[in-house]
């Protein structure tokens, strides 16, 4: 797919992946860029691409992407600036790390991971990108219905593209119940969509990055980080933001890139 002139929306641009993939899709020329992040950091952002591009290309929208009302309002306002939307990346995501079954030592008694926690992780790591990226093929659907359009053809070049924020954690991981529940259901989303998504000329896949140098990964902890993840992981280091922005890049641009593709700098969790 040609990235240049193109419209993409990234979720969780605030930072970590999100702000480095804002700052490359932004070297690759696309059109315009609709930045999105529940923090007002994501202006920052918006700034730093625009001083890079030396033109007004990106946008920021402050809101919760589980909204589906704040969903539908970004997308009403990119349809009538720009028509449509051609590529999504829905990089927000949160985490709360806790044992599914464990052991309060203070109260001596078992207790369950919250229901209610355990909600809102999918809801806004499973629920939310597969709806921004629904949005985003409604977009091209309905744009291709309004020209008189319907199954589309290979000479008329692809229309779209999704690239979905996996995790090495939707294989399992210690702590991570909720997270990792809602990053598998990302393949099995990416998968069926891609299937039904191609009769409008759009292409949906799932990066799986390994613990990558973001505030979220941050938030562990240098002592766990230097002795959980780094002697783990084959590189030994961090994988940088930029590193996995240039394979999101990679996967939007190559149409013979189908399914997932592993970011995970060799990461080998414990057994």
């Amino acid at each position: 797919m040609n990235m240049k002139g193109a419209v993409a929306v990234i979720t969780g641009a605030g930072g970590g992946i999100g702000r480095a993939l804002a700052l490359e899709l932004a070297k690759r020329e696309v059109g315009s860029l609709a930045l999105v992040d529940q923090s007002p950091a994501v202006k920052d952002v918006v700034h730093a691409v625009n001083q890079q591009a030396g033109t007004p290309l990106a946008t920021s929208y402050v809101g919760d992407v589980s909204d589906s009302a704040f969903r539908s309002k970004v997308f009403s306002e990119l349809h009538q600036k720009h028509g449509k939307v051609n590529i999504c990346v829905p990089a927000a995501g949160i985490t709360r790390d806790s044992l599914a079954v464990k052991l309060d030592k203070e109260k001596d008694k078992i207790s369950i991971y919250p229901l209610e926690t355990f909600r809102w992780v999918i809801e806004v790591d499973l629920i939310a990108p597969v709806y921004w990226a629904l949005e985003t093929v409604a977009s091209i659907a309905e744009d291709r219905k309004r020209r008189g359009l319907r199954q589309w053809q290979p000479e008329e070049g692809l229309q779209g593209a999704i690239i979905m924020i996996g995790s090495v954690s939707s294989l399992g991981n210690k702590g991570q119940v909720a997270y990792s529940a809602a990053k598998a259901g990302l393949e099995g989303a990416a998968a069926t969509m891609m299937m039904e998504a191609v009769f409008h000329g759009v292409r949906c896949g799932v990066i799986h990055p390994g613990y990558t140098d973001t505030p979220m990964v941050r938030a562990l902890g240098d002592d766990y980080i230097k002795e959980r993840i780094i002697p783990r992981t084959q590189l030994r280091r961090l994988i940088k933001p930029e590193e996995i922005a240039d394979a999101i890049c990679f996967m939007i641009n190559n149409a013979a890139v189908s399914g997932s593709l592993w970011a995970d700098a060799g990461w080998h969790p414990a057994a």
